[in-house]
């Protein structure tokens, strides 16, 4: 009796240190967030006064205004969501068809292929071998700069791999006989099973795109065709000087006009990921089971 209740003392100080953990993890998290949101609809003059903390005072929505009055921030979300959607789609498409051959053990050069691939984790080319590639396809100020060069990523694929390695092999050997073809299987029997996992990793490609800011930086030389990541930069880091012409300085601060434009990039994130959250970790988890 004194051990279990010992047991049970142990594990409660052990839950309570985790939720203190836990807290402050979240409160690291969510406090930038709000104080982003806050800075966004406050009134200029306490903006200025650096009386804004967690809740707007003075609420004001002219910094949103300032972002669609002027046609390059939403002409920049526009350029991000192509980006992302065919971005994601491509990377999920090609993971997809990667990934079955090398999940199937009878598959001619397998090893092979296996490790070429996982050295690609730790060894590559470089940015500037990369760069005269893309020159060379002339691909350099098109969208395909973009979606193309990463169209499948290493630890995406095989976390795809080991989910079709857990799937029962009877699947495949009953389409077989029943005289499917491989590309059938694939898209009709493999692919539709695999929604948790493609779920998760379509997460992952999904925040890569809408994050990317370098690639677009180095292969987009037309301002038109800048995604909102690289205008934001242009925000945060250029001189005053260009400020002045994405912002009027007399109604409005620069702070308030970039904080609005992080949140407006964010609320696509805020509204996808719960919805998306169920199938993460429960298809990071199949794709981790056998047999």
């Amino acid at each position: 009796m004194v051990k279990g209740g010992a047991l049970r003392q142990r594990f409660t100080l052990f839950d309570a240190v985790l939720a203190v953990i836990l807290s402050l993890v979240a409160i690291a998290t969510v406090y930038p967030v709000l104080y982003i949101v806050a800075v966004s609809f406050s009134d200029t003059a306490y903006i200025v006064q650096n009386k804004v903390f967690l809740w707007p005072k003075g609420f004001n929505l002219e910094a949103y205004k300032q972002i669609l009055e002027n046609p390059r921030i939403p002409r920049a979300y526009w350029n991000t969501i192509l980006y992302t959607g065919l971005g994601t789609f491509i990377n999920l498409l090609m993971t997809a068809i990667a990934a079955y051959p090398l999940s199937r053990p009878g598959f001619f050069g397998r090893k092979f292929f296996m490790i070429a691939i996982v050295l690609t984790m730790f060894l590559n080319g470089g940015i500037i071998p990369a760069y005269l590639i893309v020159q060379k396809l002339h691909m350099i100020d098109t969208i395909w700069a973009i979606v193309l060069p990463n169209a499948i990523w290493t630890v995406e694929l095989l976390i795809l791999k080991s989910f079709y390695e857990s799937m029962s092999g009877s699947l495949r050997e009953s389409a077989l006989i029943d005289g499917a073809s491989e590309y059938r299987i694939l898209f009709q029997i493999v692919i539709p099973l695999s929604k948790p996992a493609l779920a998760s990793i379509g997460l992952f490609y999904f925040m890569g795109h809408w994050n990317s800011f370098f690639i677009p930086m180095i292969y987009l030389n037309d301002a038109k065709l800048y995604p909102l990541q690289v205008v934001l930069r242009d925000m945060l880091f250029f001189d005053s000087a260009k400020e002045t012409s994405l912002i009027d300085k007399s109604t409005i601060t620069p702070q308030s006009m970039k904080n609005a434009t992080i949140f407006v990039s964010m609320i696509p994130v805020l509204l996808i990921y719960p919805f998306a959250q169920k199938y993460f970790a429960k298809g990071i988890m199949l794709g981790s089971e056998k047999g």
